[in-house]
C-alpha cells in the first residue's frame, strides 16, 4: 500500500463523494483524484522527479491536499511547512531537506521567499496576484494540465519529511515511509472507532502531524469527508459544526477551552449551539485534569471526549484514553498503546516500571519513522532496537494508566528532589485566577534549580506569589510549590498545544 493507492481505491469506491470541503468548495474523491494526477504534472514539469522533496506551506486549503498527493504520484517526499515560521526558519527546514519546489499561500510568499529563494514557490490562492504570476499560479496551472499517471511507488519510499515541533531544540526532520503512513491509518480508525461516514473538522495547522496523519489521511483512507477551516476561530468553530454536520474534530485542549472565554466575552450561549452531529472531541498535546474534563462536558453537552497521545516520530501513533475513563482516570495518556502499537515504560535501569514508579516511554510499531535526516547520532539516541524512547517521563498507577509527569529534559532537581513539571501545572491550572500555566526551573546557587510558576492570568484576575502559593499549600509537597512566579500575556506553543518550554525558558530568564 502507498499513499497514491490509496486514494486511487477509495475514489474507485466513492468517486461522486465529497472528499473536501472548504467553504462553498465541494470536491469529490474523482475531482481530488484527478487534480492529484494534474498537480504531478505540473511538479515533473519543474523538475520534480523520484525521491525529491517538494515543500507545502499553505493555510487549511484544498491545494494542501493537492499538492500532496501530486508530490506522492511524481514520486516526492512531502514536506510540510509551519505557515508561521520566520524567514530564518524556513531557510533552515528548506536547507536541511534540500527541497528545490514550494507550493506556499500567496499572503506568505514574503516569509517563504525570503526564507528559501533558492525553492522554486509556486503559489495558491494568488488572488489579485494571479494575473502577474500566472507561470507560478499553481491553482491555474493544475486546472489546465494534462494528467499524469506518475511514477511506480513502493511502500518503502520516503512519503513524509516531518519537522518535529522542537519543543527542547532545533527541529529535526521525521522521514516516513509510505507504510508507515498508510499504516497510520487503520490504527487510527480502530482506536477512535471512525468510519466512512464521517465528516472531520481540520482546524488546526494541516501540516502538522495530528491533523494531516491521524485525521486527514485516515478520512481519505475510509472515503469520509474532511472539512477543512483556512484557520482556526473559536466562534467560527461553534458555528461550521452545525452547519456542516461535524462528526469528529482535533485539537489541542486550549482549542476545547478558547471558545468557553470568546462565548463569554461576546455574549453568547453555548447552548444555542447544536451540537448533536459529533460523535468524537478529540483532544492531544497534553493531558487534562478532572476539573478541565468535566468543565468540558459540560459546555459541549457530551461525554465522547477521547485523548490521543504520539509524537510525530510515531506517525503519530501512540495511547488513547476513553470516554469512559475521562474522569476516573483524568491526567492519564490510557493504558498499554493503541491497537498496533508496543509500549513500555522503562527505568533508568532498563527493567519496566511497576505502580507507582516512574520510567521514560518507548514505543514501538510499523509507524515508526526511518529516522531523522542526516542525523545519525540523534536516531541513535532515540532508537533502542524496535523502541523508540519518546523522552516523557511517566509513572504507573495501580490499575497500569500511564500519567506523564515530564519531559526527560525538564525535569527539575531542587535540593536533591526531583519535581516533574507537569504535576505542578495539574495543581495550579483547576485555580479559576489561571488561564494558562507552565513550570520551569531556573539555575539556582545552592539549590540547583528553584521552582518557577508562569501565569498567564484569566482576564481581569490579579495573581501574586502568595496566593498562588497559598492555593497549593495543600495540594502539593513544599518543595514542589513555586518559589517565583512570573505573568506573561501568552505561553509559547507549537501547533499541537505542547509548551515550547526552551522558549519560554529563553524569555523568562533573558528579562
Amino acid at each position: 500500500m502507498n499513499l497514491t493507492a490509496m486514494l486511487e481505491s477509495t475514489a474507485r469506491k466513492y468517486p461522486n463523494k465529497d472528499a473536501i470541503v472548504y467553504g462553498d468548495e465541494r470536491i469529490t474523491y474523482a475531482e481530488l483524484l484527478a487534480a492529484s494526477e494534474r498537480a504531478a504534472a505540473v511538479l515533473r514539469s519543474r523538475g520534480v522527479g523520484r525521491g525529491d522533496r517538494v515543500a507545502v506551506m499553505t493555510y487549511n486549503s484544498p491545494a494542501f491536499a493537492i499538492a500532496a498527493f501530486g508530490a506522492w504520484r511524481a514520486g516526492a517526499a512531502l514536506v510540510p511547512v509551519n505557515h508561521k515560521l520566520a524567514p530564518p526558519e524556513v531557510e533552515y527546514t528548506l536547507g536541511h531537506c534540500g527541497a528545490r519546489v514550494g507550493v506556499v499561500s500567496a499572503d506568505l510568499r514574503d516569509n517563504a521567499e525570503a526564507g528559501a529563494p533558492q525553492v522554486d514557490w509556486l503559489l495558491t490562492e494568488p488572488g489579485e496576484e494571479a494575473a502577474t504570476h500566472a507561470d507560478r499560479d499553481f491553482d491555474a496551472l493544475v486546472a489546465a494540465a494534462e494528467g499524469w499517471d506518475g511514477v511506480e511507488v513502493d511502500e518503502t519510499d520516503i512519503a513524509q519529511v516531518l519537522y518535529t515541533s522542537g519543543t527542547t531544540s532545533a527541529p529535526k526532520g521525521c522521514l516516513h515511509t509510505h507504510r508507515s503512513i498508510t499504516t497510520v491509518a487503520p490504527y487510527i480508525s480502530t482506536t477512535l472507532g471512525l468510519d466512512r461516514d464521517e465528516r472531520v473538522l481540520i482546524a488546526m495547522p494541516i501540516w502538522h502531524a495530528a491533523p494531516l496523519n491521524v485525521w486527514f489521511v485516515p478520512t481519505m483512507f475510509l472515503g469520509g469527508t474532511v472539512v477543512l477551516m483556512r484557520e482556526y476561530h473559536p466562534i467560527e468553530f461553534l458555528n461550521i459544526i452545525p452547519a456542516q454536520q461535524i462528526t469528529a474534530f482535533f485539537g489541542a485542549p486550549i482549542a476545547y477551552l478558547a471558545p468557553l472565554q470568546a462565548a463569554k466575552a461576546a455574549g453568547i450561549d453555548l447552548a444555542d449551539f447544536d451540537f448533536s452531529s459529533m460523535r468524537r472531541w478529540t483532544y492531544g498535546g497534553a493531558p487534562i485534569g478532572a476539573e478541565v474534563a468535566r468543565q468540558l462536558q459540560d459546555a459541549y453537552r457530551s461525554e465522547d471526549f477521547y485523548q490521543v497521545y504520539g509524537m510525530s516520530e510515531m506517525g503519530p501513533t501512540g495511547t488513547a484514553l476513553y470516554p469512559h475513563e475521562q474522569i476516573a482516570k483524568a491526567g492519564s495518556i490510557g493504558r498499554g498503546g493503541m491497537p498496533g502499537v508496543d509500549l513500555r515504560v522503562v527505568r533508568p535501569d532498563g527493567v519496566d516500571a511497576g505502580p507507582g514508579e516512574t520510567g521514560e516511554i518507548w514505543l514501538a510499531g510499523d509507524t515508526r519513522m526511518v529516522g531523522y535526516l542526516d542525523n545519525e547520532d540523534a536516531t541513535a539516541e532515540v532508537f533502542a532496537g524496535r523502541w523508540y524512547r519518546s523522552g516523557d517521563v511517566a509513572r504507573l498507577d495501580d490499575d497500569g494508566y500511564i500519567h506523564i509527569v515530564d519531559r526527560t529534559k525538564d525535569v527539575i532537581i531542587t535540593g536533591g528532589e526531583n519535581v516533574y513539571s507537569q504535576e505542578v501545572e495539574e495543581a495550579i491550572r483547576p485555580w479559576e485566577e489561571v488561564l494558562d500555566v507552565a513550570v520551569i526551573g531556573r539555575p539556582h546557587p545552592e539549590w540547583g534549580e528553584t521552582v518557577v510558576a508562569v501565569v498567564v492570568p484569566a482576564p481581569g484576575e490579579r495573581i501574586d506569589l502568595e496566593g498562588l502559593r497559598s492555593y497549593l499549600s495543600d495540594k502539593l509537597a513544599r518543595y514542589k510549590i513555586p518559589r517565583e512566579l512570573v505573568l506573561v500575556d501568552e505561553l509559547p506553543r507549537n501547533p499541537s498545544g505542547k509548551l515550547t518550554k526552551h522558549v519560554l525558558r529563553e524569555s523568562v530568564f533573558a528579562v
